[in-house]
């Protein structure tokens, strides 16, 4: 049997036995890390986080080559089967997954593995297909803008009227999220939507009574 014959074998029939050989090992890891790769891509693709997480986004391909390892690990004895569910139930993991779009590829790369460690490598092929596709059309159609903070620092809190009178000349959306006031003076965070962050920014330093302005980038959106 030719290696074309083993590949379509594999993708169609199945490549799972009770006795496992380099070749069905090989077969699986490769089909896993194929398809771990292309997660890989799409995640780099479509995360729209303000600091990408690169080793987040390698983790996933090893997530899945390793569960893919174990499924087919388990399949081939029972006593290591028994073995693993016991090892792997003392496993406790505290890392935080802040982002749901990452918590869905976190799933996507551990099915993937899973299925092609069961053999219907396949499956996680079509699978794969369908939830790119989903991704597309949700981004697509529920699409919002990312929205900007401006915080500003002036000498007195009555500037804030001539300060929001700014912010609108230049943004089509601003809303304040925080407002500190001291002795010193006020210190404001607005967020805004803007295609003219220079120009916002040169008109209120160029305020006689605002002493610093500054855009911080946010992950939030508008609809």
């Amino acid at each position: 049997m030719g290696i074309i014959d083993l590949l379509k074998k594999a993708f169609m029939e199945g490549y799972a036995t009770s006795s496992i050989t380099i070749g069905t090992v090989l077969i699986c890891i490769g089909c896993t890390m194929l398809i771990a790769v292309y997660i890989y891509f799409i995640y780099k693709i479509v995360n729209r986080n303000s600091f990408y997480n690169k080793g987040f986004n390698i983790s996933l391909v090893i997530i899945a080559v390793i569960t893919a390892a174990i499924i087919l690990t388990i399949q081939s004895n029972i006593v290591v089967s028994l073995g693993m569910v016991g090892a792997l139930s003392i496993v406790r993991f505290r890392t935080a997954i802040k982002d749901p779009m990452d918590l869905a590829f976190l799933f996507w790369s551990i099915s993937a593995g899973i299925i092609c460690g069961a053999g219907f490598a396949g499956i996680a092929v079509v699978a794969s297909l369908f939830v790119t596709l989903l991704i597309i059309l949700f981004s697509a159609s529920f699409k919002g803008s990312n929205t900007l903070v401006l915080v500003v620092n002036t000498d007195s809190h009555e500037r804030e009227d001539a300060i929001m009178k700014a912010v609108k000349e230049f943004c089509s959306y601003s809303r304040t999220r925080a407002r500190n006031v001291s002795k010193s003076g006020l210190n404001i965070a607005i967020e805004v939507k803007t295609n003219k962050p220079s120009q916002l920014i040169d008109k209120l330093i160029g305020m006689d009574f605002v002493s610093d302005a500054s855009l911080v980038e946010n992950d939030s959106e508008i609809f």
